[in-house]
């Protein structure tokens, strides 16, 4: 199971939901239409967890950037959105 490292420190247990919501909502802010939105929250989430491997820990800044770079070949308003709202939710 891997935790991740939060800004202020503490650990979290690793919700793959929470980037499919994220990168969704990022998709839908940025006038992508559901279905693309879908699939394009569900690669990214693919592609994380295989870049997460069996790590232990990774810290919520190294999720975002590649949540970001995986965004950006796929989506790159989507991933404006995504860069500039993270604190939204």
């Amino acid at each position: 199971m891997t935790h991740i490292v939060k800004r202020k420190g503490h650990l979290q247990e690793f919700d793959d939901r929470k980037i499919y919501g994220s990168v969704y909502a990022a998709c839908l802010a940025s006038h992508t239409d559901e279905e693309m939105a879908e699939a394009t929250a569900n690669l990214v989430t693919k592609e994380v967890k295989q870049w997460m491997g069996d790590k232990n820990q990774v810290t919520s800044h190294e999720i975002f950037n590649k949540v970001t770079d995986e965004l950006e070949h796929l989506n790159k308003e989507a991933a404006f959105m995504y860069k500039t709202h993270r604190d939204l939710s």
